[in-house]
Order: C-alpha cells, then sequence, then structure tokens
C-alpha cells in the first residue's frame, strides 16, 4: 500500500515537473530590438491606476519617462487618494507634457476601484496601444518597445509579464516566488498559443499591454467589473471574444515590490483567490495535488531518515518525489533570481499558499467583506 502511496506522490510531483521544464523554454523575454529601417515607432499610451500611491508614483512614472524606441503618453488616474499622489504627478507634468493626471469617477456599486479607474484610464487613452501599468512597477527604457514589438511578432492583442519581484519580508520570500510555480507547472504554454481557450487564459495585472479596438471589443475593465484579479479574468475576457493573448518573461525588464510586510502579502493575495486556486470548484483537487506531490514526499522522506521502516524501493520513489517537486524551485531561484531561502522552505511555501486560499474562501462562504486600499467590497 505504501510503495502504491509512493507512486502516486511521484506522479504529482514528476508531472509539473516536466511541464515546467517544458514551459521554461516557451516563456521568454520579448525580442531584443535590432535594426529595424522602415519599421514605425510604437504609440503607447501608459495607463496608471493610483490610490494612495504617495511614496510609488514619482518612481513610476519616472521610469516610463525614460522608455527608449516608443512615443508616449503616461496617464495616472488619481482614484479619490486622500496623500500627495496627485500632487506629485502634477509637478512631474509641469516638467514634461507626456504626463496627465486626471481624477477618477466616483466608484459606483458593483465595481472594484481598480476596474473602475482602469475603464476610465482606457477611454482617457490617445493612442491605440495601451499599457495598464501597477504604481509599484519599475520598467527599464527597452521594456515597452519590446513588449510592442512581441505584441506585433506573434499577432496578439493582449501580451503580458510577470515583473521580478523584489521580496524582503520572509512572507514575501515564502509566497511570491510560487507565481512562477503555479504558471509554469500547470499551464500548458504551447496550447494557451494554439487556441483562444479561456480556460488557458494567464496574465499579470501589474503590466498588460493591449490593442484598444480589442479591449473595448471584448468590453475591457467594464466586463470585469467587480473582479479583484484582472490579471487572469482580462486575458480569459480577451480569448473569450476569440482574441489571442500571451505571457512574455519580464524579470529583465521590470521589477515590482508589491506588498511590503507578511500582513500586506496575506491580504493581498487572498483578496483575489477565489478567483484563481481558492475558486470552490478548484480548491479541493488543487490542494490534493499539491499536497499529494509537493508536501507529502518532504514529509515520508523525512519520516524515513528518522524512523525508517520502508523498503528500499518505496524509499527511492519518495526521494525520486522529493527531487522532482525540488526541481521546478531550483529552475526558477537560477532563472528569475528568486530568494533561495523560499526555494528551500518549498513544501512550507505551498501550506502556507493553500492557507491564503482556503481562509480567502472561508470569508467568501461566511459573506465577509473584503478590504483593499482602505475600500471594503461586499464578499460573493
Amino acid at each position: 500500500m505504501l510503495s502504491v502511496f509512493a507512486i502516486a506522490m511521484l506522479v504529482c510531483s514528476l508531472v509539473p515537473a516536466v511541464l515546467f521544464c517544458v514551459n521554461l523554454r516557451r516563456y521568454l523575454p520579448p525580442p531584443a530590438l535590432g535594426e529595424r529601417p522602415g519599421d514605425l515607432i510604437p504609440e503607447i499610451s501608459v495607463l496608471i491606476p493610483a490610490r494612495n500611491e504617495e511614496l510609488s508614483i514619482a518612481p513610476a512614472v519616472a521610469s516610463v519617462l525614460l522608455s527608449t524606441g516608443v512615443n508616449l503618453e503616461v496617464v495616472v488616474m488619481d482614484d479619490n487618494s486622500v496623500d500627495r499622489t496627485a500632487e506629485i504627478v502634477r509637478l512631474m507634468k509641469t516638467t514634461d507634457d507626456r504626463v496627465r493626471v486626471m481624477q477618477a469617477p466616483p466608484l459606483t456599486a458593483g465595481w472594484n476601484g481598480k476596474q473602475s479607474a482602469c475603464w476610465a484610464l482606457a477611454r482617457a487613452a490617445r493612442f491605440d496601444l495601451m499599457c495598464f501599468m501597477d504604481a509599484d512597477v519599475r520598467l527599464e527604457p527597452q521594456a515597452l518597445a519590446r513588449m510592442a514589438a512581441f505584441l506585433s511578432q506573434e499577432n496578439v492583442a493582449l501580451a503580458s509579464g510577470f515583473p521580478r519581484e523584489v521580496t524582503d519580508t520572509w512572507l514575501e520570500w515564502m509566497l511570491l516566488p510560487l507565481i512562477h510555480f503555479v504558471l509554469l507547472g500547470f499551464l500548458p504554454i504551447s496550447r494557451m498559443r494554439a487556441t483562444t481557450d479561456p480556460a488557458l487564459s494567464a496574465g499579470c495585472g501589474q503590466f498588460m499591454l493591449v490593442h484598444k479596438e480589442a479591449y473595448f471589443a471584448s468590453g475591457g475593465h467594464a466586463a470585469i467589473r467587480a473582479t479583484m484579479h484582472d490579471g487572469l479574468l482580462l486575458p480569459r475576457q480577451f480569448r473569450r471574444h476569440a482574441y489571442r493573448t500571451d505571457l512574455a518573461d519580464l524579470i529583465q525588464l521590470a521589477t515590482c515590490r508589491m506588498y511590503h510586510s507578511a500582513a500586506e502579502v496575506w491580504h493581498g493575495l487572498a483578496k483575489n483567490a477565489t478567483e484563481g486556486i481558492g475558486n470552490p470548484t478548484r480548491i479541493v483537487p488543487l490542494s490534493a495535488l499539491l499536497i499529494m506531490g509537493q508536501v507529502a514526499p518532504f514529509a515520508f522522506a523525512a519520516w524515513f531518515v528518522i524512523v525508517g521502516g520502508a523498503s528500499r524501493p518505496t524509499c527511492l520513489l519518495i526521494y525520486a518525489a522529493v527531487a522532482a517537486a525540488w526541481l521546478p524551485r531550483v529552475l526558477a531561484a537560477i532563472r528569475f533570481r528568486q530568494n533561495w531561502r523560499g526555494c528551500i522552505l518549498h513544501p512550507v511555501g505551498i501550506l502556507l499558499l493553500l492557507a491564503v486560499q482556503w481562509y480567502a474562501l472561508g470569508r467568501k462562504l461566511l459573506g465577509r467583506d473584503i478590504r483593499w486600499k482602505d475600500r471594503a467590497y461586499a464578499g460573493e
């Protein structure tokens, strides 16, 4: 019986490990810019929703203004901030007329604050390419031009990517690197690119470059107005309308400090968990898969080392499962410059990730309010 269980653990750890390795060869940075005589310089509206971002907004806007190879405007939507966000952007506008600051419309019932601000930003954009960017993202000078080239080269309507996440506090480096593990270990990128199946949607709300025509034709942020997870649901909305979406590796072209404390990490991930892993229809099978493949092998291996009692073939199966579970995290730590402590404590990170998902689901089932950016949203 134990050997059968060991085989199951090996399969559950090996499948995402193999897919991760396959995807790692397909999840690449956007193309480098060469000499392309006659090419048009892309025009991009960079759209930044900002609520109480006085510490982040100036570096974010400054990084965009340093962009090369594009014509651009930067539009900041001040979402009823109570700090100096709008004042800081207005000051930057005095030295660079590519900057605009607007006041977000009053938030109406049924809308999430970010989605409302992004919808207003899209309607104010002057250019046909629109880049939705969070205020905590910092771009390298070639990021916009290279992503515009990627969008054109792959002939897609939406291109997204995950910046390098800066992780200083313990829950940051325990949980945020799991973004790449989940993305590359469970999403078949080749199938995503070969179809517009909404079930294969993926994206990062921190950076999304879209064609304006496709955005409005698919409903844009208005179609996902109540959600907190546009990174997943906006690409899904595009694909529902038969538009292709894609992903590129942005770790060399963008950085982001998403959260600054353990409490922010917990509540930040929990706020939209039920739209991802924490969805009521997914959470049980995904929890079983993750525990079987990413946690149980480590527990059994430790038990066998300390207590013994298993046959040699069974031990070998368990140790192989441990190696398969660790492999994606080691490769990710190298490729995406992730904190090695989170890699070493991988099974603990998985348990913490599942704890966040079940916590979020529990709050949803109890109808508890979700608070984010000093706003309360009714649990659904």
